[in-house]
């Protein structure tokens, strides 16, 4: 199998490069990491040698040039790609869900769908490690049809606005080795690469984080990343490190990276672009935007059924609490991410005004239609 994949099996990337400890452990090249993964998608590793390797790169902590060896080999042996005729919007939330909070991504999609900006979410099923309540989940409480073919979801995604991924379907490769992450017990870095997957080949990619470095790396990985043409990347720090933004002083960040620097590979050879500086951060008070309370406001007992109810109700009018407010917001914000206000005042004003006039509940009709 060595000869298949190349010179770096595993475990001599184990004894040579990272395994020697997070202060000590040298960080892989991108043909390195790019056989790492080729081999993990191709199920050549012993799978102790694999549990032992992805927390190695947990501990070390992976570069934005490994993730984004990952990703292109992701995109080369796993993901199938299917473009909509629009451009829409990738939210890329953490597969593995959310616990406790209502999950708003939903109904902040159909919110901007219904306001011109078209968006795309994708998930698994109960993915490691916390095997929560996801994208998927809810669409399935609100009768939407959601096992597609990625076809089929970009047609979605033209005739709604709104469209979704299945993982299992357009990205096999990675859902294939679910059983494997089960075992590991914590999340490794297929965690973080799953959610850059981008099966609608969006333009932009909207995702959330803990801490502003993590932002950074995201954006980096996007522009180390020889497969990836995103050009504008919008993370903010959200509920359970889901793309609901969080109440109360929140950080965003926004990267822009050049066309020049996706296609000519000028960040291929050493040419980092984490060395630009080229996010902007700045911080938010969601109480200026309707949104004064605090997470445990957003607290569900059932999160799939709770987050559907909840979706349905706001979107039709019915309700005029702190859901309304946070899945606005959440529906400015996907505007505002695909730049389609001036600001994100005008965002939350585009937001609340598609959900009074009906238009957004027309979105989830013709969802649930599709």
């Amino acid at each position: 199998m060595s000869d298949e994949f190349g010179e770096w099996p595993l475990k001599r990337l184990m004894t040579d490069v990272v395994g020697s400890g997070h202060k000590s452990a040298d960080d892989m090249t991108r043909e390195q990491a790019r056989e790492a993964f080729a081999r993990i998608l191709g199920d050549e590793p012993d799978p102790t040698t694999l549990g032992a390797f992805w927390l190695a790169n947990r501990w070390k902590r992976n570069t934005p040039e490994e993730l984004g060896a990952y990703v292109d080999v992701m995109a080369e042996e796993s993901v199938e790609f299917a473009a909509p005729d629009c451009d829409p919007v990738d939210c890329g939330a953490n597969y593995d869900g959310k616990g406790r909070t209502a999950i708003l991504g939903v109904g902040a999609g159909l919110v901007a769908a219904a306001a011109g900006t078209p968006v795309v979410a994708h998930s698994g099923d109960r993915v490691p490690t916390q095997k929560q309540d996801a994208y998927k989940h809810v669409l399935d409480e609100l009768g939407v049809e959601t096992d597609l073919a990625p076809e089929e979801s970009a047609e979605m995604t033209d005739e709604v606005g709104f469209g979704f991924y299945y993982q299992p379907n357009f990205n096999p490769g990675v859902a294939g080795i679910e059983g494997r992450r089960d075992q590991m017990g914590v999340r490794t870095f297929v965690n973080t690469i799953e959610t850059l997957a981008n099966p609608a080949e969006a333009d932009v990619h909207l995702g959330s984080f803990y801490h502003l470095p993590y932002a950074k790396r995201i954006i980096d990985t996007f522009e180390a990343s020889e497969r990836s043409d995103v050009g504008r990347v919008v993370m903010f720090q959200g509920m359970e490190g889901y793309d609901d933004i969080r109440p109360g002083s929140t950080t965003v960040a926004v990267g822009e990276i050049p066309e020049s620097r996706r296609d000519s590979g000028a960040n291929r050879n050493g040419d980092r672009s984490g060395d630009d500086g080229e996010m902007e951060d700045f911080t938010i008070e969601t109480p200026d935007y309707g949104m004064d309370f605090e997470n445990e406001d957003l607290a569900v007992e059932d999160v799939a059924a709770d987050s559907a109810r909840i979706t349905e109700e706001v979107l039709a009018g019915e309700r005029d609490d702190e859901f309304a407010d946070a899945i606005a917001l959440n529906g400015a914000f996907r505007i505002f991410a695909r730049d389609d206000c001036d600001s994100l005042e005008e965002g939350l004003e585009t937001a609340r005004a598609v959900i009074e006039d009906g238009s957004a509940a027309e979105r989830l009709a013709a969802l649930r239609d599709f």
